[in-house]
């Protein structure tokens, strides 16, 4: 299952709202590709096992459950994470892209590529729900990111 969303970072409208900057979004989504802990709930332990480059290889320790995944970074653009399927996992694949249509209006689309089938009709709830799920999700992703943000991490 293939779908994606967007959500806003920074309302314009919205004036007692802080703004983050591009630099304090990018810095939040390497936080995620570093230690995950607090976007994933029930994540007990991240452990870096390989890094090259702009790419990192991690095992996410979920209690007996263990997700090998690879991170792959665009500086100040996207992140990329993708799992293999196993008996735990149905593995998949995120990408997060900062997208920034004008000066300060700043948006994360989330693209997921999932190995749950394409939604039949009789599969559609759980399609629905899934793509619920992962969007409450993204939204705590933003939630923490100005959280990390605010206690002033980037100074």
């Amino acid at each position: 299952m293939k779908f994606e969303h967007l959500v806003q970072v920074n309302d314009l409208a919205d004036p007692a709202q802080p703004r983050l900057t591009r630099e304090e979004l990018w810095f939040g989504l390497l936080c995620r590709a570093e230690d995950p802990r607090p976007f994933l709930p029930g994540l007990e332990r991240c452990v870096i096992v390989e890094r090259a480059g702009e790419r990192l290889e991690r095992e996410l320790h979920f209690g007996a459950a263990v997700v090998r995944d690879s991170v792959v970074l665009a500086e100040l653009q996207w992140v990329r994470f993708d799992s293999a399927a196993t008996a735990e996992h149905a593995g998949g694949s995120l990408t997060i892209l900062i997208e920034e249509p004008a000066a300060d209006e700043l948006f994360l689309r989330f693209r997921y590529h999932t190995s749950l089938p394409e939604a039949s009709t009789q599969d559609e709830q759980l399609a629905a729900f899934v793509r619920s799920a992962y969007h409450e999700s993204d939204l705590d992703t933003v939630r923490v990111i100005r959280a990390i943000a605010a206690s002033g991490r980037l100074q």
